[in-house]
C-alpha cells in the first residue's frame, strides 16, 4: 500500500479559512457574505484583512444569497458562508431561483455537515445537502477530505464561472494531501492502487477508506482508493477504468445513501458498466447528538464498515 504521510490535524472549515486569506491578496473581486458565524466558518481575518469585502448578514442567510447574486452582476466572486443545514435546506428556494436558474456566479460555501458536527444535534447535522446540491442544473459541487485540500479547492472554485456548493466540517482530521497539489474539479485522486476492489470516497471518508485498505491489504486484498472530491461533476472516466481493474466497488460517504456519491456512482454503472457496488453511508435516518468519533462508530461511517463492504462486494463478484 501507498503510503501518506500526515502532516497534522486540522478542520477542514480551518482549509476554507486559509484558502479565502489566500483570495484575498490574489483576487479583489473576491468578496465574503457571513450569516452571523464568522468565527465559526474561520472568516475573521478575511474580514479584519478586507473589511471592504466582507458582508455580515446576519442571521438572514436567504438574503445573504439574494445579496451574493446581486453581487455577480458587479463583476464580483461571492463567496456565502454558514453551517450546511442553513446553507441549503434554509435556503433552497433561493439558491434554486437567484444562483441556479439565474446561472450566477456564486459560491455556496458550508461548514458543519454530516454526523461529524457532533453534539449539536440531528436538527444540525445536514446529511442531505449533497443532493439537492447536485440535483440543481448546472451546480458544481464538491467535497474536500482535508485542510489542504479544502484550501486548494477554495482557490479552485474562484477560478472557474458558474455556481458552486463547496462541503466542508468541524471536526479536525489528518493532514495528508500534499499542500503542493494542484486541485482539478470534476477530477478524482487514485491515492492507492488495487487490482481487486475499487473505493470511491469522499470527504471525512476517504481518509477512512485508506486506513480500510491497509486492513484489507493484511488479508491479501488490494483496495484501489480513489477520493472522489467533485460529486458533479463526476469524474467517470476514473470510475468507469478502475471498475474495468477490479470488477467491484464500494462507496463511501458521510450523507445519506438517497442521493449521495455513491447514488450518483450506482446510476453510471448501471447505464454503462453494471458492476456490484455496496454503499456507506447513512441509511435513511437522521442523526443524533454523540462525539463525532461515537456517531461515525454507530451509524458505521468508518474504516472497519468500509472494509466490510469491500468483502462483500468481492463476494458478489
Amino acid at each position: 500500500m501507498q503510503d501518506y504521510i500526515v502532516t497534522g490535524k486540522k478542520d477542514t472549515r480551518s482549509g476554507f479559512g486559509a484558502g479565502m486569506m489566500d483570495l484575498g491578496a490574489a483576487n479583489e473581486n473576491v468578496v465574503a457574505l457571513c450569516a452571523d458565524l464568522t468565527g465559526s466558518l474561520k472568516l475573521t481575518d478575511f474580514a479584519k484583512a478586507y473589511p471592504d469585502r466582507f458582508f455580515q448578514t446576519g442571521i438572514a442567510e436567504a438574503n445573504m444569497i439574494g445579496l451574493a447574486a446581486g453581487l455577480t452582476i458587479g463583476g464580483k466572486i461571492p463567496f456565502t458562508g454558514t453551517f450546511a443545514n442553513f446553507s441549503t435546506g434554509r435556503v433552497y428556494d433561493q439558491i434554486r431561483q437567484s444562483v441556479a436558474y439565474s446561472g450566477k456566479n456564486v459560491k455556496i460555501c458550508a461548514s458543519h455537515a454530516g454526523l461529524t458536527l457532533g453534539e449539536d444535534g440531528a436538527t444540525h447535522q445536514m446529511l442531505e445537502d449533497l443532493g439537492m446540491m447536485k440535483m440543481l442544473p448546472g451546480m458544481t459541487v464538491i467535497n474536500p477530505c482535508d485542510f489542504n485540500q479544502t484550501r486548494q479547492a477554495t482557490v479552485a472554485i474562484a477560478e472557474m464561472d458558474g455556481p458552486v456548493y463547496l462541503r466542508f466540517g468541524r471536526p479536525v482530521v489528518p493532514i495528508f494531501i500534499p499542500a503542493e497539489w494542484k486541485f482539478e474539479i470534476g477530477k478524482g485522486i487514485l491515492l492507492n492502487p488495487g487490482n481487486d476492489v475499487s473505493i470511491f470516497a469522499t470527504g471525512h471518508l476517504v481518509w477512512e477508506a485508506l486506513l480500510a485498505a491497509q486492513e484489507l491489504e493484511n488479508e491479501g486484498i488490494m483496495a484501489e482508493v480513489i477520493n472522489i472530491h467533485t460529486i458533479k461533476p463526476l469524474d467517470t472516466d476514473l470510475i468507469l477504468a478502475s471498475l474495468q481493474k477490479t470488477g467491484c466497488a464500494v462507496s463511501a460517504e458521510e450523507h445519506q445513501l438517497h442521493g449521495g456519491l455513491g447514488d450518483s456512482i450506482a446510476q453510471f454503472l448501471c447505464r454503462h458498466y453494471p458492476k456490484p457496488l455496496e454503499m456507506v453511508g447513512v441509511n435513511d435516518s437522521f442523526g443524533e447528538s454523540g462525539t463525532p468519533e461515537a456517531l461515525m462508530e454507530k451509524y458505521g461511517l468508518n474504516a472497519k464498515s468500509i472494509a466490510e463492504a469491500a468483502r462483500k462486494a468481492i463476494r458478489r463478484k
